[in-house]
């Protein structure tokens, strides 16, 4: 009996079936004439802020001026309202405030939203970013200068300002009024004019201290003012001549009134006379004095 030998069995590795990407599974799946399945992509639009409001835009588009109009209104107001904000932040760090900055844009969103024509075919968002920025733009150009300049001249301001930056980038040295004027593509003339405009944007507060100053001194209190003193200067030397030509008595009269402040009848005591003739004496003084100075100012 011949012995038979059992060959041993090798097992051959089988490979592992590649993985079917979930996007290749429902294409075959549509191939074969199943219904494919929608990716539920929840942002359409390249923002977060961003919401799908195009059925509710025309729905809007449709509606007459009642109550579900304005509810449905003030719905897609607040719905956008973050990426209005979002915008505003653009254009921090300028002098305005970012409450102010956001109130401008909210009202720009709330005219967006009363002018945007679903029917068009475009995107809400399309159409209310320009509106917004536009809106933005035109607060800084209205209401943001602490002098109001012409429109020319703020352009200017800007070109001369894009000018310097691109030229402070590229040299050491301060950029020459020519220099400017080449890059900008503007006259010297009008360089100089937008850089007069550079100061007048902002403002400093007289409150705030004066340069160099260290004994507490605000710019206010650098202030010239005009000094009232000045007149009586011209009045006093008006009058001059006329008090040099007056009696010795009419000048011992006022320098009692108005020099050493003595009463009436402190002068009629003193000169032994009534107070009704001091008084008909110092009107008669006076009158005579006013009418000789205005004379010599050629007044009268």
């Amino acid at each position: 009996m011949t012995a038979t030998t059992r060959t041993p069995r090798t097992s051959t590795p089988v490979p592992a079936p590649a993985p079917v990407s979930r996007t290749a599974s429902r294409a075959g799946r549509s191939s074969r004439g199943g219904s494919p399945r929608r990716t539920g992509s929840r942002s359409r639009h390249p923002h977060h802020d961003a919401p799908d409001t195009e059925a509710a835009f025309r729905r809007l588009a449709v509606l007459p001026a009642c109550r579900e109009r304005r509810e449905l209104r003030s719905d897609l107001t607040t719905a956008w309202l973050p990426m209005a904000h979002r915008i505003a932040t653009r254009f921090r760090n300028r002098g305005e405030s970012m409450d102010d900055l956001k109130q401008v844009a909210a009202v720009a969103l709330v005219k967006a939203v009363d002018r945007f024509e679903p029917a068009q075919g475009n995107a809400f968002e399309s159409y209310a970013v320009p509106t917004i920025t536009g809106e933005l733009k035109r607060h800084f150009r209205d209401h943001a200068w602490a002098v109001h300049v012409p429109r020319r001249v703020q352009e200017l301001r800007g070109r001369v300002r894009r000018a310097r930056i691109e030229l402070e980038q590229t040299q050491v040295r301060e950029p020459t009024l020519s220099q400017l004027a080449f890059q900008a593509g503007l006259s010297e003339e009008e360089v100089a004019e937008g850089e007069e405009a550079m100061g007048s944007y902002s403002s400093l507060s007289l409150d705030r201290p004066a340069d160099g100053a260290d004994d507490g001194y605000s710019l206010q209190d650098r202030i010239g003012r005009i000094d009232g003193a000045f007149d009586q200067v011209v009045d006093r030397e008006a009058v001059k001549p006329a008090l040099r030509a007056l009696p010795e008595r009419d000048k011992r009269i006022l320098c009692m009134r108005f020099f050493d402040g003595m009463t009436q009848l402190s002068i009629a005591e003193e000169l032994g006379i009534s107070q009704m003739h001091v008084s008909r004496l110092l009107t008669k003084i006076c009158a005579g004095l006013r009418d000789q100075a205005l004379k010599e100012r050629g007044v009268a």
